[in-house]
């Protein structure tokens, strides 16, 4: 089959590189036949426990020029990474928009420092061995450090998502996850700058306070725009939950090319304003998160697919011993001590960092990275966009499905958690009330408990129970079965509360709280 051609690469049609309406229908045909195959293929990713970036990356690889379909050809750096980056900010957006500030504020702290020390850390240990085992220049060594220096969180909770880990861990993965782009991102934009520049090269400490001063300002930036936009959204509140939607994904866009036009850090800008927005309580909540979990889903697949296009399969078999190399040591060796330098001051335990260290699956972000260096015009490294491509898919392969079991052996699963006990809360606006819809997994220690035992607090009450497909109104001896779907109404001010204290009794049971009767332990 003869290639096709990526507009702005290489012609589609004719010889003006243009695109055309003649281009449109073949466009939109593989495109949605792309994205159908990649929803599908979740499915296959749940039971085979990989990642589905894997899947999107080995579709990218079907259809590229050297796959057996269409035979796409694609070979622009520039535009993977603008397009890369541009799915980062949506990815970005989703992650902070749907992450709850209860479960990670009290992991912020030792993610950032993970994000910070943990980073150099790691790119130090990368490059010490790049440089004595594989022979690379310091610079050159130092890049592909920093490069692969960034975990995915995609990856991670892909995986994750069924495996009932602590909050502390979980949390620690989310926050490190949202934090370490950016700092990742200037590291490697200054040593590709150097690469290609040396005679221009900024000296490491000026670097340094660079880097401190983006961050800082990138960090205040999102939280303003998060605050101040919060508030003008809710007083515009619009009556279409899907304009309301558009806006908050767009302040967190808003948010980021604010910080990156005044040369500040736009990725922590970004995360930081969603992250604002996801808990301000905002009106038409669920459609908000709905969205953004759209778009987040919409950019992976469309930045992995990207990412496949762009590799090149002759190439790679040259960087296999190196990628074996460089995993293994960033596996055994730079994550363990970067894991155990950053999160030992804050007594975490040894099971704890293990898990931690073996969770630092690397994804989009790293592929997207090793563009940098290749679109800036730094020497010598034509190959590294192949290197990080294999070890990012043979370590994902290794990793990923022995999470469970690693989570497993540790004994850091916590029973509760796998009883499907899931919350989902719906502001009313106008009546200054929530509703709080609860569903009892098969474990779940609320089975037997009547209502009134649940001790809500006062301003929250069980309005409708729904069993076996009807609904009915509980009486205060109604007994919760499981299975359930329980209604519960209650005021703003009480609702985090009454979700607290649910959550309570469906670990605890019946006696939860019992020594002073609130519902409070």
């Amino acid at each position: 089959m003869r290639a096709a051609n990526l507009p702005g690469v290489l012609p589609w049609s004719g010889t003006s590189g243009s695109f055309t309406l003649h281009d449109l229908t073949p466009a939109l045909l593989i495109g949605s036949i792309v994205l159908l195959v990649s929803v599908a293929a979740v499915r296959l990713s749940l039971k085979s426990g990989l990642p589905s970036l894997l899947i999107y990356l080995g579709i990218g690889l079907a259809i590229g020029e050297a796959g057996p379909f269409i035979q796409i050809r694609f070979d622009s750096n520039e535009l993977t990474q603008v397009l890369g980056y541009a799915a980062l900010i949506l990815i970005l957006s989703e992650g902070g928009l749907s992450t709850k500030w209860e479960g990670v504020r009290h992991s912020v702290a030792p993610a950032a420092v993970l994000s910070t020390v943990g980073v150099i850390t790691s790119v130090a240990v990368v490059a010490v061995a790049a440089r004595f085992i594989l022979h690379f220049d310091w610079n050159t060594a130092l890049l592909v450090g920093a490069i692969l220096s960034s975990t995915d969180a995609a990856a991670v909770f892909s995986v994750l998502r069924r495996v009932p880990l602590p909050r502390r861990i979980t949390g620690m993965l989310e926050a490190e996850s949202g934090f370490n782009d950016a700092p990742v991102v200037i590291l490697v934009t200054a040593l590709a700058v150097r690469s290609a520049n040396p005679a221009e090269a900024e000296g490491w400490l000026t670097l340094a306070l660079k880097a401190v001063v983006e961050l800082g300002v990138g960090a205040a930036i999102g939280l303003a725009v998060g605050w101040a936009g919060g508030q003008f959204m809710r007083r515009a509140a619009s009556g279409s939950s899907g304009l309301f939607s558009i806006g908050v994904v767009a302040l967190t866009v808003l948010a980021y090319a604010a910080a990156a036009s005044v040369h500040a850090s736009g990725f922590i800008a970004c995360y930081l304003a969603a992250l604002v927005l996801g808990n301000l309580r905002l009106p038409h909540g669920p459609a908000v998160l709905g969205l953004s979990t759209a778009l987040g889903w919409l950019a992976q697949i469309g930045l992995f697919v990207l990412l496949g296009l762009l590799a090149s399969p002759e190439k790679m078999g040259d960087q296999l011993v190196r990628a074996i190399v460089i995993g293994l040591v960033l596996l055994l060796f730079a994550r363990p001590l970067s894991v155990f330098l950053s999160v030992s001051p804050f007594r975490l335990g040894w099971r704890d960092q293990v898990f931690l260290s073996w969770a630092g699956l690397r994804g989009a972000v790293p592929v997207v990275l090793a563009t940098v260096p290749l679109t800036l015009g730094a020497k010598n490294v034509d190959w590294i966009f192949e290197l990080v491509f294999v070890l990012v898919v043979i370590f994902t392969i290794v990793q990923a499905p022995t999470l469970p079991w690693v989570a497993q052996r540790l004994g850091i699963v916590e029973d509760y958690r796998s009883l499907d006990l899931s919350v989902e809360a719906t502001p009313l606006e106008e009546l200054r009330a929530e509703l709080i819809q609860v569903t009892v997994g098969p474990a779940s220690r609320l089975h037997g408990v009547e209502i009134f035992e649940l001790r809500l607090p006062e301003g929250a009450n069980v309005t409708l129970v729904v069993r076996g497909g009807k609904g009915f109104v509980p009486e205060n001896n109604a007994v919760i079965r499981r299975g359930d779907q329980l209604l519960i109404v209650a005021t703003a001010e009480v609702r985090s509360r009454a979700e607290k204290r649910v959550r309570s009794v469906s670990q605890h049971g019946r006696l939860a709280g019992w020594r002073d009767g609130s519902g409070k332990k």
